[in-house]
């Protein structure tokens, strides 16, 4: 984008307080509106796949409301040997999934998809991150869900907080991936469309 035009605003297509916390850390101004999709699974497609098509969704349903901003959606999954896990809902749901959990590594799939509506452009990432969970039992997961109740969360807990006392070992490219939006491939996407950062 050239010095003379100026840069398109920023939309977080996303209702999740996480999300925008981890945005606000760029110091870029930016709108924050929920979008309104269908997020059930469609047969045999893959987490992959399913991941990629809500983050594109999230920013498409933006688009026709702001034309000439730049949208950021993002949607992530978390899976145990192929199954998708998502977010508990509940007590009784969160505390089965994380003795699921127990002694077993979740792959954390985040999608990332940043639409210049204006131009018509999209870039469409995913970032995975492996999170390695320690033995763990029945009052441990009650101990810790009684601490955080991360019932929004994929797989019941949150690296950011006490969840990280929870695994042995995380391994990926960006930790921030895990809490819902990569800021590392972000970054590099909003670069290439003109934004400065830092």
């Amino acid at each position: 984008m050239s010095d003379e035009s100026p840069l398109p605003g920023l939309v977080l297509a996303s209702g999740s307080p996480h999300r925008k916390a981890l945005l606000q850390r760029l110091g870029l101004p930016f709108d924050q509106r929920a979008p309104d999709i269908d997020e059930s699974p469609i047969a045999d497609e893959s987490e992959i796949a399913y991941v990629q098509r809500l983050a594109r969704s999230k920013a498409e349903a933006l688009a026709g409301r702001f034309p000439d901003r730049v949208i950021i959606g993002s949607d992530q999954t978390a899976c145990l040997a192929g199954r998708l896990i998502g977010k508990p809902g509940s007590h009784a749901r969160a505390v089965e999934q994380l003795l699921e959990a127990s002694g077993n590594t979740l792959h954390f799939h985040t999608a990332l998809c940043v639409l210049d509506a204006q131009r018509a452009r999209h870039s469409l990432d995913v970032v995975t991150i492996e999170a390695e969970f320690r033995e763990l039992d029945r009052p441990t997961a009650e101990r810790y869900l009684a601490a955080e109740p991360a019932y929004d969360c994929a797989g019941s807990f949150r690296s950011e907080g006490l969840g990280i006392s929870l695994l042995t070992a995380m391994r990926g490219d960006d930790p921030t991936a895990l809490i819902g939006l990569p800021l590392i491939r972000l970054c590099e996407r909003l670069r290439a469309i003109g934004f400065s950062i830092p």
